[in-house]
């Protein structure tokens, strides 16, 4: 489980985003701020997040050109995950849990280790297997997935193709942030969708989790589908 400190959330107000897809606007103390966004592309593309209550928490760098990161927003009873990084947390966090038992033993366990030109977020060395990890933002059951064209991620599934020929483990983890997601499914319009086709019927492992925020800690909530047809 990775643990937030809840002495050390803020709340705010959900101002706008601006040009620099890494800022946008709070509302803090009845004052306006700069926040960092821990995103790499805009919040606007998932949420409506103009006007809504936020969860914030501090930049503890001494180089940082802002006070606060968006962290979370609530929703129904839970909360949805704003900082896309914090799915990679979870999955390291939990690695141990039964619900990875796919993955065998799992007590050596590094962090981004690169291996064919490429950096993974997880290697289990016990199995010699790679793990990487995405995660989705929707409010919609079932969550699309990818949400957004990235010529990165075509090329790392070039990658992931590659080392799978030559007998290489490798699993591919679909999380999404938003608890309440019961399915994800795979954009079939998209360059993407033949591409992990054919890494699955080459032995790729595709699994699909949820995260949820519950006191003050950030769990892998549950085991949900990946739609592939």
């Amino acid at each position: 489980m990775q643990t937030v400190n809840s002495n050390e959330i803020t709340e705010g107000y959900f101002i706008r985003e601006l040009k620099n897809r890494f800022l946008c606007e709070v509302e803090v103390d009845s004052k306006l701020a700069v926040c960092y966004v821990p995103s790499s592309c805009h919040l606007s593309n998932f949420l409506d997040l103009h006007g809504k209550r936020v969860l914030l928490i501090p930049n503890k760098s001494k180089n940082t050109r802002t006070e606060y990161s968006l962290f979370a927003v609530p929703y129904k009873r839970s909360y949805i995950i704003l900082n896309t990084s914090m799915a990679n947390r979870a999955v390291e966090a939990s690695i141990a849990q039964r619900r990875f038992s796919f993955l065998g033993k799992r007590k050596s366990v590094k962090k981004e280790i690169t291996k064919g030109g490429y950096k993974w977020d997880l290697l289990i060395e016990e199995s010699n297997t790679l793990v990487e990890i995405k995660s989705v933002i929707s409010t919609k059951t079932p969550a699309i997935f990818p949400t957004v064209y990235s010529e990165r991620t075509l090329k790392q599934l070039q990658t992931i193709s590659n080392l799978l020929s030559i007998r290489n483990k490798i699993c591919f983890l679909v999380v999404s942030l938003n608890p309440y997601i019961q399915e994800i499914c795979l954009d079939q319009g998209t360059e993407f969708y033949p591409a992990l086709k054919s890494c699955i019927e080459q032995g790729l492992i595709l699994k699909g989790y949820t995260v949820r925020f519950k006191d003050s800690r950030l769990v892998i909530d549950k085991e949900i589908p990946v739609v592939t047809n």
